[in-house]
């Protein structure tokens, strides 16, 4: 039986990466199937409301999950000023590749498949982890994502994966599909009609949290 992720209180989490330190929340529901490491987008951090709000459904939905800083709290307060770490994805790439390493050791989480949850340039993030740990991660969903920012690691990953875009989102759209087109693994492009690329309009982030849902129920029970 699941816990009631409504009962859940996040834990506070730090991960070291090199000489840094990033902060993150952890929710594990008991007999979660799963847990699902976030990777947010440009300017954003842990606190997205809109990725808490999908890190709560999965929680419901019997999913761990891990919303992570990806900048340390110096760099963020850089990147506020001169946004110049917010596009560095080969080093967001890199953290989160340690955050799902990190995820391997702590016993809360060893036992759980990985699924990765990027959105916007966290996409691309998530995919150069997926790429970099092939065994470990056996599910990427990507939200309003710039796949095509992962660059040449799109080709080597593994993991099935879920591209989600807003139908108002245009110039997105084509990047996606251009992603698509290099990818080896298994990968969808799903299009959610009315929505802009925040997929602030009524019921279009609920239409991805379900995409997620049945994305990450799929593919992390094979795993």
């Amino acid at each position: 039986m699941v816990q009631a992720a409504a009962t859940l209180t996040p834990k506070p989490v730090q991960i070291t990466a090199g000489d840094d330190v990033l902060n993150g929340d952890l929710t594990v529901p008991n007999g979660a199937r799963g847990l699902i490491v976030f990777a947010h987008g440009s300017g954003s951090s842990r606190h997205s409301s809109r990725n808490r709000a999908v890190a709560v459904a999965l929680q419901h939905a019997g999913f761990g999950t891990l919303l992570l800083d990806l900048l340390t709290d110096a760099e963020e307060r850089v990147d506020v000023r001169t946004a110049e770490f917010r596009f560095d994805i080969p080093l967001l790439g890199g953290r989160v590749s340690v955050a799902v390493g990190w995820s391997r050791s702590d016993t809360r989480t060893a036992a759980l498949p990985v699924g990765l949850f990027g959105a916007s340039t966290g996409a691309a993030a998530a995919l150069i982890a997926a790429a970099d740990r092939p065994v470990e991660v056996a599910a990427v969903v990507s939200r309003g994502g710039r796949p095509d920012l992962a660059g040449a690691a799109l080709e080597h990953v593994r993991a099935p994966t879920l591209l989600i875009v807003g139908e108002r989102d245009d110039v997105v759209i084509d990047l996606n599909r251009r992603a698509l087109s290099h990818m080896n693994a298994p990968a969808d492009l799903v299009i959610v009609p009315g929505a802009t690329h925040l997929f602030e309009e009524p019921g279009t982030l609920e239409r991805v949290v379900e995409l997620a849902i049945d994305w990450f129920e799929q593919h992390l029970a094979e795993a």
